[in-house]
């Protein structure tokens, strides 16, 4: 069994707790942590738990605590993160790894220095059914060498606090690591379009954004990053190669037919459309903690590589010029 400590109660946190307490296997939440007392208490309640921890370092001092997970704000990823690999417990940390790539690099650099990995970055995507089938086939050459990617990235709204760059780090960040892990090339540079924004959009955000990213190896990546879309929660992916296309589906569902149409569901919200690959992310981390083994999921080095073509693509957006990014 490993006990986990989660760092954050709020959205993040408290879904990766309850999938941890009732869903995965091995796994036991032992501590909560949140710097609102009452979001930890609620979550503590919930889940009857009996250690509350007020700071996140407690947290991960605490010997009870084998492995911990990070849902906290963006700012305190890299404090974090770096606390753990000095005390050698296993980490998950959401995404954004660090809040900039430099960051990012301190925690790869802490990490290559104790000489094995204890890093794990939340880009679940990878654990998706759909994109796991995609990627399985893109490697086997269903359609030989690939040569652009499409993908689209909406949701229905965000929060009030959403700015125009949080929509390329927050949103699209996981279109990123997914173009890295599909295509197995790093992204050298970026480039971020803006129409006109749409009516819906809060005064001053720049939505939606087209974001072109070009390859190491010369492929080409659109990405239409749409956060005030409205009408459901909706991810696209089409890798188009010199014998084929491949192009993700929709989550398996039922079709409703009635008054002369027919209809299918739509996801709402990320929870719903990525809860399966939430559920197996979890799970393969757990069981690598268990064997001992290093994680061989999303590494401290792919949560730089996403930093690093993130502020690329930030700094395209301010310039409205191409911007190369520096890895």
């Amino acid at each position: 069994m490993v006990n986990v400590g989660v760092i954050g109660a709020g959205l993040m946190g408290s879904t990766h707790a309850r999938l941890l307490a009732t869903a995965i296997a091995g796994a036991e939440v032992v501590a909560i942590s949140d710097a609102v007392h009452e979001h930890a208490q609620r979550i503590a309640d919930e889940l009857d738990l009996s250690t509350i921890h007020a700071d996140g370092m407690e947290l991960i001092a605490n010997p009870a605590v084998d492995a911990v997970v990070i849902a906290s704000p963006a700012a305190t990823h890299e404090p974090y993160t770096l606390a753990c690999i000095e005390v050698g417990k296993p980490v998950l940390c959401e995404k954004p790894l660090a809040t900039s790539a430099a960051a990012a690099k301190r925690i790869v650099e802490a990490e290559a220095a104790v000489g094995h990995r204890s890093v794990t970055v939340g880009f679940m995507r990878r654990y998706d059914p759909g994109y796991a089938d995609l990627k399985a086939r893109l490697d086997a050459g269903a359609i030989g060498a690939p040569l652009l990617m499409h993908c689209a990235h909406r949701n229905p709204s965000v929060h009030p606090f959403f700015d125009s760059a949080m929509i390329i780090t927050d949103s699209a960040v996981h279109e990123i690591d997914v173009t890295r892990w599909l295509l197995g090339e790093e992204i050298v540079r970026a480039t971020v379009l803006t129409p006109t924004p749409t009516s819906k959009a809060r005064e001053g955000l720049r939505d939606p954004q087209l974001l072109l990213f070009e390859t190491a190896g010369g492929r080409l990546v659109d990405v239409e990053a749409f956060v005030s879309a409205g009408y459901a929660y909706d991810i696209r992916c089409e890798v188009v190669g010199e014998d084929g296309t491949l192009e993700l589906l929709p989550p398996a569902t039922v079709a409703l037919r009635t008054d002369n149409a027919e209809s299918q569901a739509i996801p709402p919200g990320f929870r719903e459309r990525f809860g399966t690959a939430y559920l197996h992310e979890l799970q393969a981390w757990i069981h690598s903690i268990a064997r001992g083994s290093e994680p061989d999921g999303p590494s401290a080095y792919d949560g730089f590589a996403a930093a690093a073509v993130s502020e690329a693509a930030v700094a395209s957006l301010e310039s409205g010029r191409p911007v190369d990014v520096a890895l």
